[in-house]
């Protein structure tokens, strides 16, 4: 092979092992194959470790036997936001910076196969994929997509796109196919039948199962009867590395995001880690981009687990100098380089147990943040009105006039808000600002108390909430929880910060734990609803000492704030109760959305559960009250309809509501009417139940 660079080598490696797919292999080669294009889009998808990858490294190299450019992008690497895919893509064609990357691709003329891998790290910009760009691109471009979900309801329900693209899931390898892998990879015969028993053709295990017998050839594989097939594995694998370094190698690759050659030094305490560096980048699981390596999402799951488990003060340890690297670089790091370590950093505390109810952090990427945009100054004043009412929409305004540098919007694909935050600068407020807001009126007194001294400033985060779930747990809370992170961790001077909440006494047990400080002085009323404020002061525990502080509650190396054992009861109005029953409803089905409901803390449930009854539990009581209601209404031959309209929209919901309507072959105008009596009769039987006028 002498000639050949190590790009070829692995290529040429990779092909051999490469089995099966022959249908989903001729699909791609006809098409390219034909003079007209018959589809321009291919939507691959399957679960984690099927082998989507692999599949696209493949039609690579169809598209280079049949003479055709391919490109591929990957969504790990790409911020899911318009300018940052055609970014990627004009990168990826080698044209400037500034390009017209769907110009150039229409004037080139020649034919192009365009491979998308991970595409569901894509979602916010689903849409305008689908709308925008796909629409503008020659018919000489066939795109390839490759996720986890197959295609949202838009693409299957268009016309146009039913005509012009395909589906294709991705299953396990045949027997045949598996048996073939398998012993290309030098496999013993006589062990292949049980590795197929018990790998059912799942390609990573397939791959997993070749790694143990690179390592250990003699040994003879005993398949345990686990419902899970890669962490059984792992667990098999692991203990016939090489050498404990080998095993400390991987366990830290498993707990970062990305893995590089200084991190994986600092995390192993070695002056030089090329060795081991190389030995991960060799096994299956193990995947590169440009600025590291990574595990497949199952194995670092494993690995992760099972380290916690065996060695809790080993992975103390390893977490310790992967913070510690982190932070040292933040703090000398400047721009999308520095927010792309602090991502990192807060990678470390995915899993962590204190926090996690309140948060959705592997959901984080539904979403983009952005600046302000023209259409804002309307559209997030009537976000506040819907859920806080005209008083506070009027200060909101307010505040986009007077500091608008302060606004973070989150926006979907097409651009329209999600939700958004602001923080206002306290130090750069006027009287008349003070007079105008009760928030500033109230928190001033403590600013006053103790003031930012020169270059120092002070952070209120006013405003923040999401579109439709205002500020309960979801995806869009999340992003802006990380966004209040980023902006405690990179503003230069920031002495004091605070932060508002429409419910401070749930959110309690998470600010605690995170060292924030609940300031019921600074408490205020807006449009007749109270309001609760936490804190916390930067310059007598700053965000370096902060993160160790997280890290430390994280790993129990501490004693965190706890949820007291008895919660108490709230009294909601009769208003606030029909809201909470009519989000409950929408959030039937969505356990993390359920957890912020107030009805947790009702007469209603609470009279069901106990007072110290596990918020999980309390969210099953809650369900099931809301089911046997409605089903109740099936009673009454006049209200059978309207539970008919319940139990389509919320309880085994339809897609969508108008696809309700047709389930219940209504016209849609008689389906809502069906549905807000149902509400209503729902909403008045629970509230007797809540104020004790019905028996449980």
């Amino acid at each position: 092979m002498a000639g050949f660079s190590l790009q070829q080598r692995l290529e040429q490696a990779r092909r051999r092992q490469f089995v099966g797919r022959v249908s989903e292999r001729d699909r791609l080669r006809a098409a390219l194959s034909e003079p007209d294009l018959p589809f321009s889009v291919l939507h691959i998808f399957g679960p984690g470790g099927i082998g989507k990858t692999t599949l696209l490294r493949e039609y690579g190299y169809i598209a280079h036997e049949l003479g055709i450019q391919s490109v591929r992008l990957d969504g790990r690497h790409i911020e899911a936001a318009p300018d940052f895919f055609l970014a990627a893509l004009g990168q990826a064609l080698a044209l400037p910076p500034d390009a017209d990357v769907v110009g150039h691709l229409a004037d080139r003329g020649e034919r192009l196969l365009l491979l998308v891998d991970t595409y569901e790290l894509l979602t916010p910009i689903d849409g305008w994929l689908r709308e925008q760009f796909l629409p503008a691109l020659p018919a000489t471009v066939l795109v390839v997509l490759a996720g986890r979900q197959p295609p949202a309801a838009p693409w299957r329900t268009d016309a146009g796109w039913q005509t012009m693209m395909r589906i294709l899931p991705l299953r396990n390898l045949t027997p045949a196919d598996s048996r073939v892998f398998l012993e290309g990879r030098g496999v013993p015969a006589a062990q292949i039948d049980r590795v197929l028993d018990f790998t059912h053709g799942h390609a990573l295990a397939l791959s997993l199962v070749a790694d143990f017998f690179d390592q250990r050839p003699e040994a003879a594989f005993q398949p345990e009867a686990a419902p899970d097939i890669v962490k059984t594995l792992l667990e098999e694998f692991v203990q016939g590395v090489p050498s404990s370094a080998h095993r400390a190698a991987l366990e830290a690759c498993a707990l970062v995001r990305l893995m590089t050659e200084s991190l994986l030094a600092t995390m192993l305490k070695q002056q030089d880690a090329h060795d081991l560096f190389e030995w991960l980048r060799g096994l299956s699981f193990i995947e590169a981009d440009r600025r590291g390596i990574f595990p497949h999402d199952l194995a670092r799951e494993a690995l992760t687990a099972d380290l916690k488990w065996r060695d809790p003060d080993g992975y103390a340890e390893l977490h310790a100098r992967a913070r510690g690297y982190y932070m040292q670089r933040v703090q000398h790091g400047a721009g999308p380089e520095q927010r792309r370590l602090l991502a990192d950093y807060i990678y470390l505390h995915r899993d962590n147990p204190s926090v996690r109810p309140f948060f959705l952090w592997q959901e984080s990427g539904t979403v983009f943040t952005d600046g302000l945009r023209p259409d804002d100054v309307e559209e997030l004043p009537e976000m506040v009105a819907r859920h806080e009412g005209a008083e506070s929409a009027a200060l909101a305004a307010h505040w986009l006039a007077r500091q608008p540098e302060g606004f973070r919007v989150l926006r979907e694909a097409g651009g329209a808000p999600v939700g958004f935050l602001t923080f206002v600068r306290l130090e750069a407020t006027t009287p008349a600002d003070r007079e105008t807001d009760p928030a500033l009126s109230a928190v001033w007194p403590l600013l006053a108390g103790n003031p930012p001294r020169g270059g120092e400033t002070a952070s209120y985060f006013r405003f923040w909430m999401a579109r439709e779930t205002y500020q309960s747990v979801s995806p869009e809370h999340t992003r802006l929880v990380l966004n209040m992170m980023q902006h405690y961790l990179v503003t230069p001077g920031l002495a004091l910060s605070f932060v508002v909440l429409a419910d401070p006494e749930f959110w309690r047990p998470a600010f605690e734990y995170a060292d924030m400080t609940r300031f019921t002085a600074a408490d205020f009323t807006v449009g007749g609803r109270r309001y609760g404020v936490y804190g916390h002061d930067w310059r007598t525990t700053p965000p370096s000492a902060w993160l160790a502080l997280m890290a430390e509650r994280e790993l129990n190396m501490g004693a965190p704030p706890s949820r007291p054992a008895a919660e108490p009861l709230i009294v909601l109005s009769d208003a606030s109760f029909a809201t909470a029953v009519r989000d409950a409803l929408r959030d039937f089905t969505d356990t993390a959305a359920l957890t912020a409901s107030p009805l947790l803390r009702s007469r209603l449930v609470l009279g069901q559960t106990g007072s110290d009854a596990a918020t999980t539990a309390r969210v099953t009581a809650l369900r099931k009250l809301l089911r046997e209601t409605a089903e109740g209404l099936q009673e009454s031959p006049r209200l059978v309809k309207f539970y008919r309209a319940l139990y389509h929209t919320y309880l085994q919901p339809a897609a969508t509501q108008e696809q309700a309507a047709e389930v219940l072959d209504l016209p849609f105008s008689t389906y809502r009417r069906h549905l807000r009596s149902g509400i209503e009769e729902l909403t008045g039987r629970l509230w007797l139940r809540e104020i004790g006028n019905l028996e449980a």
